[in-house]
């Protein structure tokens, strides 16, 4: 259920050392706590930034950011820990630990928690993850895909209230991919806020909002709904493409192959050729 907001952005702006612009200019936002927003836009438009912000891995130059209520201008590192987790585009970047086990119970020895919590952590962030059954195995000998999964599953065994998701399947191969997003829509069901970047369309049918970003400032925010009815020209324009499968659903549509209603899925399209 959509409850309180959870990350705010009033006037936020960033400029990076040294940088003649800004990369962030004058965000409004706001996200309540238990969407599922995705956050697109081309290279440069400033995504990763703010999803860095709503992190605070990095400090609004000028504005405000709260997480969890919280300014982070003002806030000490662990008065913002559990709120909100990352997981960026390679593993690599943030795994530190040999084995699986040791990974995903490295976060919450780290916040301290008692060995029995710790276990109860790491069995249920392993099991959410399907890596149960390589919980000894060498972080070395994991494939990309079950490298990324185990970011996550570090991630998730912290109890955040969200997940940031840095371009985090951009380096999946399609199957990795899919994988991974039927986990975070697993945890979505569960109540988690995702806030993903990424430019893939087909990452992001379970999402509730669609936020892009243009040179620094949002130019669109709308619900999920709203924004797949979006004609490709629209997307075009805002140097997006749709998913293979959409394009496909829109040409049997037009075709009169199948009903407009008919979900743009393999399963849903399938479903309907076959009853013809």
């Amino acid at each position: 259920m959509i409850q309180e907001r959870q990350f705010i952005l009033k006037g936020a702006e960033f400029c990076y050392p040294n940088a003649s612009e800004k990369i962030l200019k004058g965000i409004d936002l706001e996200i309540r706590a238990g969407e599922w927003v995705a956050l697109l836009g081309s290279n440069g438009s400033g995504k990763s930034t703010l999803l860095k912000l709503l992190s605070a891995l990095l400090i609004p130059t000028q504005g405000l950011c709260f997480v969890g209520g919280t300014d982070t201008s003002e806030a000490k590192g662990y008065e913002l820990r559990g709120i909100s987790a990352i997981v960026f585009q390679n593993p690599e970047d943030q795994i530190v630990a040999s084995t699986v086990e040791e990974e995903v119970a490295f976060g919450p020895e780290n916040l301290g928690c008692p060995p029995e919590e710790i276990l109860a952590r790491l069995e249920e962030a392993l099991a959410a993850t399907g890596l149960g059954d390589r919980r000894e195995q060498l972080v070395a000998s994991l494939s990309g895909g079950q490298k990324q999964r185990l970011a996550l599953a570090g991630a998730l065994a912290m109890h955040p209230k969200a997940i940031l998701l840095d371009e985090a399947m951009s380096m999946l191969d399609p199957r990795s991919r899919r994988d991974f997003t039927e986990i975070i829509a697993a945890e979505h069901k569960k109540g988690l806020t995702i806030v993903e970047v990424t430019h893939r369309l087909d990452e992001i049918r379970g999402a509730d909002r669609v936020i892009v970003l243009a040179d620094g400032v949002i130019s669109t925010d709308v619900s999920a709904k709203e924004f797949f009815k979006k004609s490709e020209a629209e997307l075009l324009a805002m140097n997006l493409t749709k998913p293979p499968l959409d394009r496909l659903h829109e040409r049997l549509v037009l075709d009169g192959l199948i009903p407009a209603e008919t979900a743009a899925s393999v399963e849903g399209i399938e479903e309907k050729l076959l009853c013809r």
